[in-house]
């Protein structure tokens, strides 16, 4: 069965460190770092991820390349009449994922614009990086499309405002547990504060 493009970029992709050369990737995570935090560059650097989720090569969509520092939470420790095993310094982690949070910055970076989707590009060992699918919901191009029109029309803009920050993104979803179905998934719909599983 011959493959095309797609699925070759997709393979490589699988598996950075055994498919692309070394020195190839130390020299991106260089340059990567001297940029600023939101890059806004010209075409994706993994297409196949980006034409997945939703990418198209036209006006009212753009890709920022930011990055965002790896690990878990940061908390400072108390000192005072606590035992140490309660410390609860390590080991602690956000409920949002760190490419969550990566689009959430570049949304209040680019307010006029919503954030469509985002995929991982890299990492070293501090941060790491994501490429964010902007797209302008009051551009005509946006407007006219039959694939993306959604986010600019009338009756559904209000659905639709602030998305990234309601985790209605792929990213957001798997984070609110919206991947999963059938059974041991039966309380995560419509939503975790719908059914009462918030803070339990």
């Amino acid at each position: 069965m011959v493959r095309g493009l797609y699925q070759h970029v997709r393979e490589t992709w699988k598996r950075p460190k055994e498919n692309l050369p070394p020195q190839y990737r130390r020299n991106r995570m260089a340059e990567w770092r001297r940029d600023q935090v939101f890059t806004r560059i010209e075409r994706p650097t993994r297409l196949d991820a980006a034409r997945r989720l939703g990418y198209k090569a036209k006006q009212g969509i753009a890709i920022v390349r930011t990055r965002v520092r790896r690990g878990g939470l940061r908390k400072s420790k108390v000192h005072m009449k606590r035992k140490p095993s309660k410390a609860g310094i390590r080991k602690i982690t956000m409920s949002k994922s760190i490419q969550r949070i990566a689009e959430e910055r570049v949304a209040r970076h680019y307010p006029n614009m919503e954030v469509l989707n985002s995929y991982w590009v890299g990492q070293d060992g501090k941060q790491k990086f994501y490429e964010v699918i902007l797209i302008d919901p009051s551009h005509p191009a946006i407007i006219a499309d039959k694939d993306l029109g959604w986010v600019s029309r009338a009756e559904g803009r209000g659905s639709h405002r602030g998305r990234v920050y309601r985790g209605k993104t792929s990213a957001g979803k798997r984070g609110r547990g919206l991947h999963k179905k059938g059974k041991g998934a039966e309380k995560l719909r419509p939503s975790l504060a719908a059914r009462g599983n918030i803070g339990k």
